[in-house]
């Protein structure tokens, strides 16, 4: 696992490197304007396609610019005013879109909201939180950690750190910076538990078999 998947990004370690063109793919053929790192978009491609999900999520932004996120932030303050601006819209140079491991994702409609999409917890965006981990995802800003994130709750934002740390975060209920900063990300080789499983393993599991015997996970 590459150092560079657990790279804190707030507004007290803002990002020294942007991520460069040449590693960043589209997440979708539907949506080849939304880029991510080329292993994130990978997993999330992945699981968006074992849950059924390909038809139901959208993404909605991934990897920005420092031009880009100059703009969100300058728009969204013009238009609802800084206070709005400093919950939802990290600074330009603090935001993880740069860093090309960040999605935001949306249930498909017919309107929706770039800066807060809809993404609720039930039906397929609720199953696709369930997976994330097991695909190297973790739900970045919670409400329980608004305190430590600086950041409001953001139901529709995932962050890549890939696995076994995905699933280490999650099962403990850690910000990333608690995680990061507590052990430096270190993971423990004397406490095997399923967190250690790769990503894809996930399908193994019970409920996605049922999935796909059925054909629901299908494309």
């Amino acid at each position: 696992m590459t150092k560079k998947y657990l790279t804190l990004v707030n507004i007290e370690h803002p990002i020294l490197h942007q991520a460069e063109r040449k590693d960043l793919v589209s997440v979708s053929e539907d949506r080849p304007g939304i880029l991510l790192e080329r292993t994130a978009a990978e997993a999330l491609r992945e699981l968006i396609r074992d849950i059924g999900g390909r038809e139901r999520i959208v993404p909605v932004s991934g990897w920005r610019s420092r031009e880009e996120q100059e703009k969100i932030w300058a728009e969204t303050v013009e238009e609802k005013g800084l206070a709005f601006a400093k919950k939802y819209v990290a600074l330009p140079g603090c935001s993880e879109h740069e860093t090309g491991l960040a999605i935001d994702l949306a249930e498909n409609a017919p309107d929706i909201d770039f800066i807060c999409p809809e993404f609720p917890r039930t039906g397929i965006c609720q199953k696709f939180r369930e997976a994330a981990p097991y695909y190297g995802f973790i739900e970045r800003y919670t409400k329980e950690k608004e305190s430590v994130t600086g950041i409001s709750e953001e139901p529709w934002h995932f962050r890549y750190v890939g696995t076994p740390h995905s699933v280490r975060i999650t099962e403990q209920g850690l910000a990333l910076e608690e995680y990061v900063e507590s052990n430096d990300g270190r993971v423990r080789q004397d406490s095997p538990c399923r967190s250690s499983l790769p990503g894809r393993a996930f399908r193994g599991m019970q409920s996605i078999s049922r999935m796909h015997a059925s054909g629901k996970g299908r494309i």
